[in-house]
């Protein structure tokens, strides 16, 4: 990691503000006030690997809150703040969800809520910066979640720290493409913890709901992956393949027959947009998730009767 601040390198008057300087351009603008009499320590490192954001930071005590105001002035709205307390603790209060964070303990903070986070003493973090539909796409918005500490015993967040320990020690190795499938798998693995923790939070009558509603969340921000069936999806959720299934059952509909269901109302839609009208049919197929032309043809027919062309010839001509 390429370090960004120390407050051994910075004269003593200013290390407060050099470090202020630092964390508003790193993360986002907020309102920060040192505590205790001592001098002030900090050391922050960066490194940015595919899409994802990592900072590791070990700082002293001092109070940070992001404001309606302090929001306001930031660009980063697109995104998540996973933070993984790797040393000493923090008090967090976002959503009306009250934490303190313990060694290993994993949290997620919405860059769109006001927040309050106090380190009473010295600690040390890594924060992930990432999309928030890489989290919200699989578990919903990000108020079910936000706030919301996942223990350091449990062994998602445990498998958490471990990877994102070992891919900062090997990114330099990794080509892009591989940095990038990396990632993917990280924020995985940071959906697969939460899920646990979600769970406990979650009546037990309701957790069927819930992990429909997800399933279906995820379906959705992935509908154009064509590798996306019932045993990866069930995997991505952190469930068994046969207790999603018996979800979907009880609700009316094999999980693989709404699946091709979506994608099909996914490509209707499209071709009767007319912003969609420059795509060939094989294109559009294949955004919506189906591996060849003709099989999405074969399907597309027996839903709506026409072929795609034939639909789209219709669905254009209807709205000239």
């Amino acid at each position: 990691m390429r370090k960004l601040f120390s407050s051994d390198d910075t004269p003593s008057p200013k290390r407060f503000t050099t470090y202020l300087d630092v964390v508003r351009s790193r993360f986002v603008p907020a309102e920060i006030t040192p505590a205790g009499d001592g001098p002030f320590r900090a050391t922050i490192e960066g490194v940015d690997i595919g899409s994802m954001l990592l900072t590791r930071s070990a700082v002293g005590a001092h109070r940070v809150e992001a404001t309606p105001l302090t929001i306001r002035r930031h660009c980063k709205q697109g995104t998540l703040a996973v933070v993984i307390r790797l040393s000493g603790t923090a008090h967090s209060r976002q959503y009306d969800r009250a934490a303190v964070q313990q060694p290993g303990d994993l949290t997620v903070f919405d860059r769109n809520r006001p927040l309050i986070y106090e380190y009473p003493g010295p600690t040390s973090s890594l924060l992930i910066e990432l999309p928030r539909e890489r989290l919200e796409g699989p578990l919903g918005a990000a108020p079910l979640f936000a706030g919301l500490s996942v223990p350091g015993n449990l062994p998602g967040a445990s498998l958490v720290r471990t990877f994102f320990d070992d891919l900062i020690r090997v990114n330099r190795q990794m080509s892009p493409d591989t940095a990038e499938r990396m990632i993917r798998i990280g924020a995985d693995l940071i959906v697969a913890s939460l899920a646990e923790r979600l769970a406990q939070e979650t009546p037990r009558p309701l957790q069927g709901t819930v992990i429909v509603q997800r399933a279906k969340a995820y379906v959705e921000a992935h509908l154009g992956d064509p590798t996306l069936d019932p045993p990866q999806l069930a995997a991505a959720l952190g469930v068994s393949l046969r207790h999603l299934q018996q979800l979907f059952h009880e609700r009316g509909q094999p999980i693989a027959d709404w699946l091709w269901q979506r994608r099909l109302e996914a490509a209707a839609r499209r071709l009767s947009d007319p912003g969609h009208a420059h795509l060939s049919i094989g294109a559009l197929a294949y955004g919506c998730g189906f591996v060849s032309q003709a099989h999405f043809a074969r399907r597309f027919k027996d839903r709506y009767g026409a072929t795609p062309s034939e639909y789209r010839q219709t669905a254009l001509n209807s709205g000239a």
